[in-house]
């Protein structure tokens, strides 16, 4: 594979070429059936095991060569092997058995840089740290020759979704997907095919929506911290348990812990520039809510849910976004006396630390050819789109989320993934089963869909060249969301520029690390 001087396909195919193709003898007479040859099987590595890398090295570990794997916590790694040794009924499953000899066979690295330059038989990449880590590790892996899988969202930034896609643009070998599952799967092809037939008639309202961060992990919650909490200043109200006093006092009670052996903390952190402190309630799964760490709820599931619209009505860069939320969550940080006077430095200031509970954030997208503007809509934390009038009465919208397209003869409703899309009104429907399938299905997971493409076999679903415009996208939400309640972002996507208010451009990219830009 790349990265290699000789492959071991490569090899095989040399030597045919030279006159001893006669004594490859085939595959299945050397192995018997489901013998998989090993110039067959990819050599794959995963940085991130727990959560999502644990779930992509399962599928992938069934018939293919799990090499080495990065994490920062291998006591945590384990524990998400060992929870797919059973199933539901608590019977052995093959596959997680599977994964379990190969992970234990696996090179192990606390630093998945080491991995990179220790480890040259490695053809392929998953990467499924937190979104702060993803662009610094799949652009290593890159420029090293190695296809990759990158878990969603794409990057923490819209600089970075920039980086990874000149990266792909200027490699076209280095086969490239992101893990958004749903974009392989038989609804989405049938959400475009019956789309772009004009079905519903030209679209120009979308309505997205998911019930994340509720009950999965905590946002709009201030940064923990040691020591007691301040004293209350005093309250022209009579009452000194103000917002800001009872965040105070909750940054407080959730107190500050030491880092739990085998956690390499400084590695954890990685990119982020602020020494931010160790504290179980960042590390695993909940980091999605923390600034530093995570993209929220737009980053968690907009990969799954903006990306039908986005990919159906063939949208672009959006020329507008604006945003709106319920409280972020902050720290408290203390007047500067060597700050310039007036500035919110020398008065003290709010820091955002972790994302609003809930958020809505309105995107506008320019005409296409023939098709008209659009306007997509996002709500997550539990707010709704409002119904639509065609819609009818005892159709619930869904708490998990799902996507609603408007058009001018009905609308077309799906749930996450795209999965069971479905017609109002519902004499629609037979209209839609006359549309002929021009989408190529795809009869395996997005995963082997990812490996097929390495070996050549077809390509692969969701390329970084795809990916990158849905994440950019996606994080101009966020970008919008920073800049401030009530305002509006102009975007430039040609140039990658905030038009209107300078300000905001900061929030495309971030501050790194020293050794540790993108």
């Amino acid at each position: 594979m790349t990265g290699k001087k000789v492959t071991r396909r490569k090899f095989v195919a040399d030597t045919s070429k030279i006159g001893l193709g006669v004594m490859i003898v085939p595959r299945h007479v050397l192995g018997g059936v489901g013998f998989q040859a090993p110039s067959d099987t990819i050599n794959f590595a995963v940085v991130g095991f727990g959560g999502m890398g644990s779930e992509n090295a399962l599928e992938l570990a069934k018939t293919q060569n799990l090499v080495a794997f990065a994490d920062v916590d291998f006591a945590f790694s384990e524990s998400k092997v060992n929870e797919k040794l059973k199933d539901d009924q608590k019977r052995d499953r093959p596959e997680g058995i599977t994964l379990k000899q190969k992970f234990e066979k696996a090179a192990r690295y606390s630093d998945f840089r080491e991995m990179l330059d220790k480890q040259k038989d490695i053809d392929g990449v998953v990467i499924a740290t937190p979104d702060h880590l993803h662009a610094v590790v799949a652009k290593s892996a890159m420029q090293l020759g190695k296809h990759v899988y990158v878990q969603k969202p794409l990057t923490y930034s819209v600089h970075e979704a920039r980086v990874l896609r000149d990266l792909a643009l200027a490699n076209p070998k280095i086969v490239t997907q992101m893990g958004n599952q749903g974009h392989s799967m038989e609804g989405a092809r049938l959400v475009n095919e019956w789309i772009q037939a004009g079905v519903i008639g030209p679209v120009r309202d979308v309505h997205v929506w998911t019930n994340r961060p509720v009950v999965y992990w905590p946002q709009g919650v201030p940064r923990p911290m040691g020591g007691p909490p301040p004293a209350p200043p005093p309250s022209p109200f009579g009452n000194p348990f103000s917002f800001r006093q009872v965040n105070q006092l909750l940054a407080s009670a959730m107190g500050s812990y030491p880092v739990p052996p085998g956690l390499r903390w400084d590695l954890y952190l990685g990119p982020v520039a602020e020494d931010v402190p160790y504290h179980p309630i960042y590390h695993p799964f909940n980091w999605r809510g923390w600034i530093p760490f995570g993209v929220g709820a737009l980053g968690d599931m907009g990969a799954h849910l903006i990306d039908h619209p986005f990919w159906a009505l063939g949208l672009t860069y959006p020329t507008s976004i604006e945003a709106t939320s319920t409280q972020w969550g902050t720290m408290p940080i203390p007047p500067d006396p060597k700050a310039a006077a007036g500035s919110r430095e020398a008065r003290g200031y709010n820091k955002p630390v972790s994302y609003p509970v809930a958020t809505a954030v309105h995107y506008q997208f320019p005409a296409r050819g023939s098709q008209p503007p659009v306007k997509l809509n996002w709500y997550d934390g539990g707010l709704y789109p409002p119904r639509p009038d065609i819609l009818p009465d005892d159709v619930t919208l869904k708490s998990e989320g799902g996507v609603i397209f408007i058009g001018d003869k009905g609308i077309l409703m799906h749930d996450t993934y795209g999965a069971n899309p479905r017609l109002f009104p519902v004499s629609l429907t037979e209209n839609a089963s006359l549309v002929p399938r021009t989408y190529t299905r795809i009869p395996w997971s997005h995963e082997m869909n990812w490996v097929k493409a390495i070996k050549g076999e077809t390509k692969s679903s969701s390329p970084l060249e795809y990916a990158a415009q849905l994440t950019e996208t996606m994080l101009l939400g966020i970008v919008a969301l920073r800049t401030g309640q009530g305002r509006k972002i102009l975007y430039d996507g040609e140039k990658m520029l905030v038009t209107n208010i300078p300000d905001a451009n900061q929030y495309l990219t971030r501050e790194y690390r020293a050794g540790w830009a993108v």
